[in-house]
């Protein structure tokens, strides 16, 4: 990448005071870095909005429900190998997967919702 990319890099991060990390343009390889650059405060109200309904199941069930996600999403939402991880019954994940789609009102079947959960689990 040239001067000018890093220079326009640099006027993002300007504007963008909350965020994280700072990233050079040639480092933009993935979801993570890209959320990187976008400032805090969008990251905060994209989260409450994907996320909201999940945090506020309840106490016990919200980080039950984040962890379930996030670990369903980690191994390709594959039922088997999240089971595993978590030590639960597959049947186990299905039903919390089955709220996890219910509370959010997303399709962890489809890619577009897939990715909007991902990146609001990583804009945390």
């Amino acid at each position: 990448m040239d001067a000018a990319q890093d220079a326009d890099l640099a006027g993002t991060r300007a504007s963008a005071p909350s965020s994280p990390r700072v990233a050079r343009l040639r480092d933009l390889d993935g979801l993570e870095m890209l959320l990187a650059g976008v400032p805090g405060h969008v990251r905060e109200i994209y989260r409450e909005t994907v996320l909201g309904p999940l945090t506020r199941a309840g106490r016990g069930s919200a980080a039950m429900l984040l962890e379930t996600l996030e670990v369903f999403l980690a191994h390709d939402c594959s039922w088997t190998r999240t089971a595993e991880a978590l030590h639960v019954h597959v049947n186990t994940v299905h039903y919390r997967v089955a709220r996890i789609e219910t509370l959010t009102g997303r399709d962890l079947s489809r890619l577009d919702d897939r990715v909007d959960l991902r990146a609001a689990l990583l804009s945390r």
